[in-house]
């Protein structure tokens, strides 16, 4: 396994196109400015001491160096030990909306990506519990299998979209089937299903889904994303225009929050309704119930022991720079006068 034991330097090697950025302008400026003296190759002609490549190459050596002290400086780490490891934790599946209603942006930015965010601080929560994630519209599909690598389930995240499940619609009822399907078999602790949705569902019956749900062990909390009041849905057109959703008869449609299911639906499963809302989804209420829930002993392998790799990539920045210092930026007389490839006639 790899890590960084400071990611957080990682960024500073946004330096290097902003020193390449400033290279190429340099030699623009330095172009233009021998252009005043004359023509530029009876320029060079008269300095046969100036190299073109010389300056190139140190330059690519020094970005090579600082790219090695900046990954360096990260602290580079792989696993060197394995271990098996009992923690006691809940298994979490969240059912996240990707239907088109989700762009309405009675929430900011629109609900989809509060969404996400809120999905996203959720993990940064949990410690030793199991999560999956489901995305669903007409159809549900599973995005993560339940698992702790929360950096995982991040980086999925950051690629949902509604365009993520072909079939369009809202079938609530669907996502808490494939959900009662992918929780682990064999454990009787507590599970829990987190659905974040607008509520409008329209396709199946989510409220008996949700009891079925409950008989086998599973909790189910619902996040409305929404206003009552509800907004319209916009699209984006292929020219870049955004457009709002019409209906059949050319009106505006108008996606509402339908709070009423969505209450129904936890109250179904004993779980609760959190309604969000531009200042806050209501993560810390959930959590709280997270935490009541019963944890199970879970078995994981991980690495207990990293061995440092830093030293390799500063001996490569040391020698790299110190052949820079060695290399010249001008040719040398002796240089100058050897040519391989000289043919006399």
């Amino acid at each position: 396994m790899f890590r960084f034991g400071h990611p957080e330097y990682i960024y500073f090697l946004f330096i290097i196109p902003v020193l390449i950025l400033l290279y190429i302008v340099s030699e623009f400026y330095k172009k233009r400015a021998l252009k005043k003296f004359g023509d530029i190759q009876i320029i060079e002609e008269l300095m046969p001491l100036v190299s073109k490549s010389r300056p190139l190459l140190k330059f690519i050596l020094v970005l090579i160096g600082i790219s090695s002290i900046v990954v360096a400086l990260s602290d580079p780490q792989f696993g060197s030990k394995l271990e098996k490891v009992k923690k006691k934790g809940a298994e979490i599946i969240i059912a996240l909306d990707v239907s088109n209603s989700m762009l309405a942006e009675d929430i900011q930015p629109n609900r989809l990506e509060r969404a996400k965010q809120a999905v996203s601080k959720l993990t940064e929560k949990l410690e030793n519990d199991r999560l999956g994630l489901i995305v669903f519209a007409g159809d549900s599909y599973i995005q993560v299998p339940v698992t702790t690598d929360y950096s995982a389930a991040r980086m999925v995240l950051s690629t949902i979209n509604t365009g993520i499940v072909s079939k369009q619609g809202t079938a609530i009822g669907s996502a808490i089937n494939l959900a009662m399907n992918s929780f682990t078999p064999e454990t009787e602790k507590d599970k829990a299903l987190i659905i974040i949705t607008d509520g409008e569902n329209h396709e199946d019956d989510a409220i008996a889904a949700a009891e079925q749900a409950y008989e086998k062990g599973i909790t189910i909390h619902t996040i409305g994303m929404g206003s009552v009041e509800g907004a319209p849905i916009p699209i984006q057109k292929e020219n870049g225009q955004t457009v709002f959703q019409k209906d059949q008869e050319g009106n505006v449609v108008v996606s509402k929050l339908d709070q009423t299911t969505l209450q129904q639906i936890a109250s179904a499963a004993n779980g609760i309704f959190i309604r969000a809302n531009n200042t806050q989804i209501g993560l810390n209420k959930l959590f709280e119930q997270i935490n009541k829930m019963e944890k199970q002993e879970i078995e994981t392998k991980v690495y207990t022991e990293f061995e440092h790799r830093f030293q390799y990539l500063l001996g490569i920045a040391l020698f790299l720079l110190i052949v820079d210092f060695i290399i010249a930026e001008r040719k040398s007389k002796w240089s100058s006068n050897f040519k391989l490839f000289k043919i006399n006639m």
